[in-house]
């Protein structure tokens, strides 16, 4: 069964592991002004299939969370991490990738994919590997933060820097002492939340929040993965796109025959490869017009428009933290 356009990102992402995990060992994970949201584009999701962050704590604390609830169903389970918000342009190329990566962390070593770049990407964060640990599996040697074009083209030309998709795969067990060893604060945390659960739902879910609130704001390659002393990468080439991106949004986009991607209503005079995209709720009538601009990238939502060369897409964080400093709308 082919991509359905109708579907949500994240349930692409449910329906492409379905032949690896079956529907009732999904776990999805989201912030709990989402969860409604999201069971609304999984409706073949129990309601045990859905865990809520109550506060945001960037990736360690919520895949550690996970791990151990998933640990407390089945203490032997494998454990695959992938965000919600990639196109897959191969799909059976990706599960031939991913049956690699389960059976390299089924055998104890937590396991990561690594994406052969096809571009000297400066919006991604790099893995650097070249020492074989199994037949078409590499050791990480360290992960690199993302990069400037110079450097991104020594990357892309080295041939031992690979793409940091965000997917990784361990056993439960593993994850869980990698957190004890590393992030000794978040493993008393995940302690005290698993204390409570012996005395019910209720006293769970106040131990979470509880928890949550007090824990530092750390992600998981630098937390865990950059501080495992073996930690695996499977390379990948299956058309892989992440769509946080607002230039793989152009990329993947409709072009019109000067490569410019927007709504049927923009207007482009004179204008080559930009990128309009209409975020509003409200859709009053207005056009969009780009006159004798090139690689422009055009957001419009309901309280502010971004504009900004496409080459900058990533650096649109740079802006949501100088609005959050002002008071603005974010």
């Amino acid at each position: 069964m082919g991509p359905d356009p109708s579907r949500s990102l994240i349930a692409h992402t449910v329906r492409r592991i379905e032949p690896l995990c079956s529907l009732e060992r999904v776990i999805v994970a989201t912030g709990e002004a989402l969860v409604a949201v999201t069971r609304e584009a999984l409706p073949d999701l129990g309601a045990d299939s859905f865990i809520a962050e109550p506060v945001a704590r960037n990736t360690a604390p919520c895949i550690a969370w996970a791990a151990q609830l998933i640990a407390r169903r089945d203490p032997n389970a494998v454990v695959m991490v992938l965000p919600s918000d990639h196109h897959i342009a191969d799909e059976a190329g990706f599960r031939t990738v991913l049956e690699r990566a389960l059976e390299i962390a089924e055998a104890g070593t937590i396991t990561t994919v690594g994406i052969k770049p096809t571009r000297p990407e400066t919006g991604y964060g790099y893995i650097e590997a070249e020492h074989e640990l199994y037949p078409g599996v590499l050791k990480v040697s360290r992960f690199v933060e993302k990069p400037d074009l110079a450097r991104a083209r020594d990357y892309l030309a080295s041939g031992k820097h690979y793409w940091n998709s965000g997917m990784f795969f361990f056993r439960a067990s593993d994850m869980l002492q990698a957190v004890e060893k590393h992030l000794p604060e978040l493993h008393s945390g995940l302690a005290e939340i698993e204390s409570a659960a012996q005395a019910g739902k209720e006293s769970e879910l106040q131990a979470t929040r509880r928890v949550f609130q007090a824990l530092p704001s750390v992600s998981i390659d630098y937390g865990i993965m950059e501080k495992l002393s073996r930690l695996a990468v499977v390379p990948g080439t299956f058309g892989w796109s992440d769509l946080g991106s607002w230039h793989t949004v152009w990329e993947l986009g409709t072009r019109d025959p000067l490569g410019n991607v927007g709504p049927k209503d923009a207007l482009f005079l004179d204008a080559e490869r930009n990128l309009v995209e209409d975020l509003r709720t409200r859709k009053t009538p207005r056009v969009v017009a780009l006159l004798g601009v090139k690689d422009l990238c055009v957001v419009e939502t309901d309280d502010a428009v971004l504009i900004m060369p496409r080459d900058r897409a990533q650096d649109v964080r740079q802006v949501v933290e100088e609005l959050k400093r002002r008071g603005g709308p974010v």
